[in-house]
């Protein structure tokens, strides 16, 4: 069962780019709750869960990559 190094080497940037975005996301969405009376609280709300649906984002087509790099098609 032969690999595709080209499509692994894809999925393994997408979970690359994944990594920050799950350690990062957390502590913004986080900060924006403790800072509720400030005027940019639901800017920086915004930007934590789209960072943290952008994790699950790449590490789904991350993970679907790699797989269908190691499958005979």
């Amino acid at each position: 069962m032969p690999t595709d190094k080209d499509l692994l080497n894809k999925g393994i940037k997408f979970l690359v780019y994944a990594l920050p975005l799950f350690f990062i996301g957390p502590p913004v969405i986080y900060n924006a709750f403790q800072n509720q009376q400030n005027n940019w609280h639901y800017v920086v709300l915004a930007v934590g869960i789209t960072m943290c649906f952008g994790a699950v984002y790449f590490a789904f087509r991350g993970l679907a990559t790699i797989v269908r790099s190691m499958k005979d098609e």
